[in-house]
């Protein structure tokens, strides 16, 4: 992507590239990168589509009757690859519980947070984040991950290979 301008191609297009990677199974470092070109210097995007994943996964739990998805044990249970030292537990609490703020309706501030983090690595999150919670959310409702991607593919008109 070489323009800063985000587009709603580009939003299709983060959202297609996270879904096609779940629902072939790879795992969250594969996915990074998989995804990283999208990402603009200097900007919170994709992190932010994914968190609005995040969100809409969690709203399909509850609407489902399968939530509420617990934090506790969250990342080591559906989120084992990953490991978080230091300033990152900081930083995926806050994006899971961004995504868990505007499941529920409140819009976070995102730019005035992650201005303080001195690190342009924000979109890395909120992936991870939303790899998590479609993980918690289709053990909840019982479904593959394949099958929550297939469902959320359908839902934002993404084509899965």
């Amino acid at each position: 992507m070489g323009a800063s301008k985000v587009t709603d191609e580009d939003h299709h297009e983060a959202v297609r590239r996270l879904l096609s990677g779940v629902a072939a199974g790879l795992d969250a470092h594969q996915l990074a990168a998989v995804i990283a070109d999208l990402h603009p210097r200097q900007n919170t995007f994709p992190g932010e589509v994914y968190l609005r994943l995040g969100a809409e996964v969690l709203r399909d739990t509850t609407a489902a009757g399968a939530g509420p998805i617990d934090y506790e044990g969250l990342r080591e249970r559906h989120l084992p690859e990953v490991t978080f030292r230091g300033k990152d537990n900081r930083r995926i609490q806050y994006a899971v519980l961004c995504a868990a703020a505007m499941a529920g309706g409140l819009e976070p501030d995102l730019l005035d947070e992650v201005y303080w983090w001195g690190s342009d690595d924000f979109w890395s999150y909120g992936l991870f984040a939303a790899v998590a919670l479609m993980r918690a959310s289709a053990d909840a409702q019982r479904l593959s991950v394949e099958q929550l991607a297939t469902v959320l593919a359908s839902r934002h008109d993404v084509v899965l290979p």
